[in-house]
């Protein structure tokens, strides 16, 4: 169907009722932040730099003004953590963002490209403090649906231990195969991690309660991300996941403060990406420098707005709390 053609499809993806429940919870996050003394502050949807991360795919545009401007390339933002890290650095304090979000070749019954994320920092906290927060704020949500969760909080290993029978430190990659079962996935070029990822997706992660708050917390080391990594035996990186139900609302971290390790997880980003033939955004340079400067200790979080929605509102199809999808736009 052309842009011209649309006299089938006019009307919302949603109804009228899930926008106002978007509107409320909208009121309910900002109440929330108010209160705990957390500033909303704005970053740009457009960077010269791009999201590394090998399995996120951004988008891209050209500005046509003039070059004194920069770099002609564009990169839609995957979320706003890297100039909030340079407010953060410049000393703003405890900050949030909520705003749109985009990420290419994510479209189907649960993800659009287009999308609103809600990114919150906080100094001097580690990932468990800030987890806890999470929880209270996904309680405050739930309760203008007149519900409420019980909580469960796992390390991730005893998670896998219960879940799964395996030890996602020790089993072996065989061991990790075998408890999968069969669930119709080609297993070659498949990394460790990429094994563990499925059992979490197609193994303990469908056996979420649904009225369940499930905190996850320190990860493998492998799986770090952007997160400090604990010494120990296993290390493990200061890092947390929260569902609800078997939703995956939130991703937060103990953040990395290192300029120098920051800089050589982008390069390892980029030679994965080069492996897979996949483009290779430009790194960003200005949050190195800010790292370099001097980031504050903080644990940050990043929720997905819509992946809450559709929590509240008792359905697994993004499209229903989106007021016109990707297929509408």
């Amino acid at each position: 169907m052309s842009a011209t053609d649309g006299a089938a499809d006019w009307r919302p993806s949603a109804d009228l009722e899930a926008l106002r429940l978007r509107a409320r919870l909208y009121a309910r996050v900002r109440g929330f932040f108010a209160g705990r003394g957390v500033l909303e502050v704005e970053t740009p949807v457009l960077s010269e730099a791009g999201n590394t991360e090998p399995n996120i795919e951004s988008f891209t545009t050209t500005f046509s003004g003039h070059r004194n401007a920069g770099s002609p390339q564009r990169w839609l933002r995957t979320s706003p953590e890297y100039p909030l890290k340079r407010l953060l650095a410049a000393g703003i304090g405890d900050c949030y963002e909520l705003g749109r979000v985009f990420r290419n070749g994510e479209a189907g019954g649960r993800h659009n490209p287009e999308f609103t994320m809600l990114e919150w920092y906080r100094v001097g906290w580690d990932h468990l403090r800030l987890a806890d927060e999470t929880v209270e704020l996904v309680q405050a949500a739930l309760a203008l649906a007149g519900r409420r969760a019980e909580v469960v909080a796992t390390t991730y290993r005893e998670l896998f231990l219960h879940g799964a029978g395996v030890d996602p430190f020790t089993s072996d990659d065989d061991r990790l195969r075998e408890a999968l079962g069969d669930v119709g996935i080609d297993g070659e070029g498949l990394s460790r991690d990429d094994w563990l990822d499925l059992l979490m997706t197609h193994r303990i992660q469908p056996a979420f309660p649904a009225d369940r708050i499930t905190v996850v917390h320190d990860w493998p080391a492998s799986q770090c991300a952007l997160a400090k990594i604990r010494p120990g035996d296993p290390p493990v990186a200061e890092r947390f996941e929260l569902y609800l139900g078997r939703f995956e609302l939130a991703n937060g971290y103990h953040e990395l403060t290192d300029a120098a390790e920051q800089e050589a997880r982008f390069g390892r980003d980029l030679e994965r990406r080069a492996e897979r033939g996949a483009l290779r955004p430009p790194v960003d340079a200005r949050l190195l420098a800010a790292l370099r400067a001097g980031m504050p200790d903080c644990a940050g979080v990043a929720l997905g707005v819509e992946r809450l929605l559709m929590a509240l509102s008792g359905t697994d199809r993004i499209a229903p709390v989106l007021a016109f999808e990707f297929a509408r736009a």
